[in-house]
């Protein structure tokens, strides 16, 4: 799936009437451009700012953007980011030309930085979008939920150590993943 959901983007494109749309998709995002930006050297400030600038850009054009199905929403994020952090480079350049050459050479270059970009974007989305639905589950399911994906050991098992039966482990998990299909239906493959 390389698409961005169409029910997504037609969500926040209405955030003005929507701001709970418009608020998820802030908190999913901001940790994923402030990471790239981060990633790509960037002070947390410069970052903050980064993905202020950003998501000042996605509020002003989504209302206008038309969705493609040939063409990613991701890819015209990462455009946008792209272009922001160039931006942000450039301004550097010209302010602090002799101080900054060290730091300026030490920045990636922009092709190392766009090969990284879809990996990142990934692995920051759905880390992103599962920590958001821990609020949907009690804190005995989750923590017995979350042992139970990431050890791999018997339901029955982790069940009995977190008080919590084996159907309760596996309707969060069915939940967990039909909420995680919903969120990230067309951002992430």
């Amino acid at each position: 799936m390389t698409t961005t959901s169409e029910s997504l983007l037609q969500r926040i494109s209405k955030a003005a009437d929507d701001t709970s749309a418009w608020n998820r998709f802030v908190e999913i995002y901001t940790p994923l451009i402030f990471f790239w930006g981060r990633k790509a050297s960037l002070q947390s400030h410069d970052a903050a700012d980064l993905v202020q600038e950003v998501l000042a850009i996605v509020l002003q054009k989504i209302a206008t953007f038309q969705y493609d199905r040939n063409k990613s929403f991701r890819g015209w994020l990462r455009t946008v980011t792209l272009n922001k952090y160039r931006e942000l480079r450039r301004k550097r350049k010209l302010d602090f030309v002799d101080s900054s050459q060290s730091v300026l050479a030490q920045l990636p270059d922009d092709k190392a930085l766009e090969s990284t970009w879809d990996l990142d974007y990934r692995r920051e989305l759905v880390g992103r979008a599962i920590e958001l639905s821990r609020k949907d589950f009690s804190e005995s399911t989750w923590d017995a939920l979350k042992e139970f994906i990431s050890s791999g050991r018997p339901a029955a098992e982790i069940a009995e150590q977190f008080g919590v039966s084996v159907w309760t482990i596996y309707a969060a998990k069915a939940r967990l993943i039909q909420r995680l299909r919903r969120d990230l239906s067309g951002l992430v493959e």
